[in-house]
């Protein structure tokens, strides 16, 4: 069998990176009415219309054509062969990964890059090994515990039953076990009792198909901390998720609403402020926690953790986001902002850390 080889001498050359996603059903994007825009009762703080994913990409890929690169999209619609044919017929110096999902699995990401290992050609973000220790979060609550870094107490239930045992404090957030970008996080899913619990679990059992993670609901401040880099890994400056504006029957949350549904009133209701304003002492601690369950969770060139700040100012890591979208002026790029860092450069050092970590590896 042929060994198809990607890496080569890039002098005076623009370096070629495919940006490869995962839209199997691009027309199921489409523009909002004008009827449901007027169905909106109450005043959003944000642009209703979004570019869709597919348009955004093609956006990152013409800026990324006007500096140092020759960058292309490619969706491969739920269709290994279309990025393995493109590969072959045209093959890359760079991957830029936003291959978050295949035939509705989030867990067969990790498949994707491991396809690319096996090829060998460079690809942006985390490895393998990685997005299967994130996507688990429980695995990811056992290895940061081990690193003396705190999350929210838990169980873990996989089977229904009619009363569950625990020693947990209420109120609860019960979310599914290895779903990411929010998915299955609901105002539902904060619970006061037994019989809230009962529901919510049963739910998440039955529509996830998969066990329910239950842990302690910490109230306080929700900070993000994004950190850039490979060898060298930094954080980039704090920001805060502001739930001043949430009505009262909103839990101050950021709910799957919250993040992807801009006709949502939580949408509108949770407002990041970056840089945050926190004494300096907890920034820093919040900057080293982020640093350090980026590298005991095997994180490369980028990713966003979130956390907690209770009223004690202890923090409690919530989720590590590997491969975090990057939406320009948004989460993880408003951070590189504050700190300086365009969009471009933040885009360029993301490709030019995975290349660089293709040429090392290269190395007889």
């Amino acid at each position: 069998m042929k060994i198809f080889s990607y890496f080569g001498v890039m002098k005076n050359k623009k370096k070629k990176v495919l940006l490869a996603y995962n839209e199997p059903s691009p027309e199921l994007y489409h523009k909002f009415s004008q009827e449901s825009k007027d169905q909106i009762e109450f005043i959003p703080y944000f642009e209703v219309e979004q570019l869709s994913p597919m348009e955004e990409y093609e956006v990152m890929a013409k800026k990324l054509s006007k500096v140092e690169f020759e960058a292309k999209t490619l969706n491969i619609l739920d269709n290994i062969h279309i990025l393995i044919d493109e590969i072959k017929n045209n093959p890359p110096d760079v991957i830029f990964n936003f291959i978050e999902i295949y035939n509705e699995n989030p867990r067969l990401e990790m498949n994707i890059v491991g396809l690319f290992e096996l090829m060998r050609i460079p690809y942006t973000g985390a490895s393998p090994t990685a997005l299967v220790n994130c996507q688990s979060k429980v695995l990811t609550k056992r290895i940061l515990g081990a690193c003396g870094i705190k999350s929210p107490r838990f169980i873990l239930i996989k089977k229904q039953k009619s009363r569950y045992v625990h020693r947990l404090r209420y109120p609860l957030m019960i979310k599914p076990a290895f779903e990411d970008a929010s998915v299955g996080i609901e105002n539902d899913s904060i619970v006061f009792n037994h019989k809230e619990l009962l529901a919510r679990v049963d739910y998440v059992l039955s529509y996830f198909s998969q066990p329910a993670l239950v842990e302690e609901f910490i109230e306080g401040r929700e900070l993000n901390v994004a950190v850039i880099g490979d060898i060298n890994p930094f954080a980039l400056p704090l920001s805060e998720i502001d739930f001043s504006s949430m009505p009262d029957h909103l839990h101050n949350i950021v709910s799957y609403q919250a993040k992807w549904d801009p006709l949502h009133e939580a949408y509108h209701k949770t407002i990041p402020i970056c840089p945050a304003q926190l004494p300096g002492w907890i920034e820093n601690k919040a900057k080293n926690i982020a640093l350090a369950a980026f590298k005991e969770m095997g994180c490369r060139d980028y990713a966003r953790i979130d956390m907690r700040l209770d009223k004690e100012n202890e923090l409690y890591v919530l989720e590590v986001n590997p491969n975090p979208d990057l939406t320009e002026d948004m989460g993880f790029m408003r951070s590189a902002e504050a700190a300086g860092i365009s969009y471009i450069e933040a885009l360029t050092n993301i490709i030019n850390f995975a290349y660089a970590r293709g040429k090392r590896f290269r190395k007889p």
